[in-house]
């Protein structure tokens, strides 16, 4: 590897978002899951929740991710409740989107993640399980002014992921790294 690339690589690594994380449930389209890595790599997500318990994770090719899938961590959950115990244990809020009539929602944009945040994407037909929406934190829904009531999940979790990485900027989180040295060293 060449000095050039290893300081582009420690560079990005070091304002990778360490507490920022998507979780996705049973995305089974393998062109919105690799959507969805693009997104988060460029976002500097480095690892990424899966629970699959009714489809099996696609497969990811390395061209139409970007080669994200080969810069973010995957963890596999068969099940929603080891996923989210695992994250509130570590601190994480978690933060689910799904159209529910007459219920107190918040909006995107009242979200604030600039804490440990991780954000729920059901799969394409069914959307988020019961049990992930019992289990999360709160529910918020994207803000839409047309007919459509909602969006292709990878461009919801573009939608998303941008949100977090403008208030994230704005609070100047991708300037320190979120890493000890030993972690960053593990990471490069």
């Amino acid at each position: 590897m060449t000095e050039k690339r290893f300081i582009k690589i420690k560079k990005i690594v070091e304002m990778r978002q360490k507490s920022l994380t998507l979780v996705l449930e049973n995305i089974h389209d393998p062109h919105n899951a690799a959507a969805i890595f693009r997104t988060a790599d460029a976002v500097g997500i480095d690892k990424i929740y899966l629970v699959y318990n009714i489809n099996e994770f696609p497969k990811i090719g390395r061209i139409t991710s970007g080669s994200a899938v080969k810069w973010i961590e995957r963890v596999m959950y068969n099940n929603v409740t080891d996923c989210f115990n695992d994250l509130k244990n570590d601190g994480y809020k978690i933060y689910s989107t799904h159209m529910v009539e007459g219920k107190d929602n918040l909006s995107l944009y009242d979200l604030n993640m600039t804490g440990k945040t991780a954000i729920v994407m059901g799969n394409e037909k069914e959307g988020i399980s019961d049990e992930a929406k019992e289990l999360s934190d709160a529910n918020f829904l994207i803000p839409m002014k047309g007919m459509v009531q909602s969006l292709n999940v990878s461009v919801a979790s573009a939608v998303c992921l941008y949100e977090a990485l403008r208030q994230r900027e704005a609070a100047g989180m991708y300037e320190n790294s979120e890493y000890t040295e030993s972690e960053l060293e593990q990471k490069l």
